[in-house]
């Protein structure tokens, strides 16, 4: 009996054994392959080029892809996005200098040698001395200061404004907008290729100019954008100093000669306006004149006619017979 116990618990011993080291062998399998697969996705993550799931978008787990961006639901093109921020500058100087065509030739040459130019030039002489301009000037935006204080230290600086407008928002949805037209455009042609119908095909063509149209515009817009952003506009208005001797020392009292010159103008110009009110007047004098003379001899020939004697019979002569 003793000898028979003692084998069965052998047999339990080793059949537990051979179930523990079984155990065993499978955690340590089941622990290698998790480990990998940890690994590989730890990596995927470190990459961050971990595909999505068809039909949803990156790193959204359950979001459907429509709710992606609207480009990338029309044309599945997001715009580009900028380099930086978009900066419109402007300014305006005023700067009172010697000699106005030097100065404007070191403005010119300060453009030009910034990398920009002269958009305009207008220069006006006030007499056979002095003369003022006005020009705008177009510069590179990292060259607008440098530029700017070379041409306020050219003179005698009279006013100096400065502007600078963010439009970065702008710049962005314009490129945006864009991004989505050619999009749109691109499908209208598909449409186009696979319309068999005459009136399909016309009615795909009004809308494919109107779109074309769309983004011409835009392109306009992002051009402009793109040419007030990348250049400066400086407008400088050139002006020479006062005549010399002009100090305000001619401001005296006026003298005899002075007052008698004064007199002489004012009696001139008094003159000159009875003249005027005269030959203004005169149609009327003439037409009155004419009246009164006509009024007058009318009354005279009247008066003439009352005052005419009366006719009476002469006395009869010795034998004659009398008037009866």
């Amino acid at each position: 009996m003793d000898v028979e116990s003692k084998s069965g618990r052998s047999f339990v011993r080793a059949r537990a054994a051979l179930v523990a080291g079984s155990l065993g062998l499978l955690l340590a399998v089941g622990g290698c392959g998790a480990s990998g697969d940890s690994m590989d996705s730890g990596a995927k993550a470190a990459d961050g080029k971990a595909a999505p799931r068809e039909g949803f978008a990156d790193g959204d787990g359950g979001a459907p892809a429509s709710a992606a961006p609207e480009e990338q639901a029309a044309g599945k093109k997001a715009a580009p996005k900028p380099g930086g921020t978009h900066v419109i500058r402007t300014a305006t100087l005023s700067v009172e200098v010697k000699s106005v065509p030097k100065a404007v030739a070191a403005a010119r040459g300060a453009a030009e040698g910034a990398g920009g130019l002269v958009a305009s030039e207008n220069t006006e002489r006030l007499d056979d001395t002095y003369e003022t301009s006005h020009l705008v000037l177009r510069v590179p935006q990292e060259r607008f200061q440098e530029v700017l204080r070379e041409l306020a230290g050219s003179g005698k600086l009279l006013s100096r404004t400065s502007n600078a407008k963010d439009v970065t928002d702008q710049v962005v949805d314009v490129e945006s907008r864009i991004a989505t037209q050619r999009a749109s455009v691109a499908r209208v042609r598909e449409l186009m290729d696979q319309a068999e119908k005459i009136s399909d095909v016309v009615a795909l063509e009004g809308e494919l100019s109107s779109r074309q149209s769309d983004l011409e515009s835009l392109l306009a817009q992002q051009a402009s954008l793109k040419d007030r952003t990348s250049l400066a506009t400086i407008t400088l208005d050139l002006t020479p100093p006062d005549a010399p001797g002009d100090d305000g020392s001619k401001d005296e009292d006026p003298g005899f000669l002075d007052a008698l010159g004064g007199g002489w103008d004012a009696f001139v110009t008094m003159l000159r306006w009875i003249a005027v009110a005269f030959g203004a007047a005169f149609p009327f004098l003439l037409t009155a004149a004419l009246a009164v003379v006509v009024w007058r001899v009318l009354r005279k020939r009247k008066a003439a006619r009352g005052a005419a004697p009366v006719v009476t019979a002469a006395p009869a002569g010795k034998g004659g017979a009398s008037a009866s």
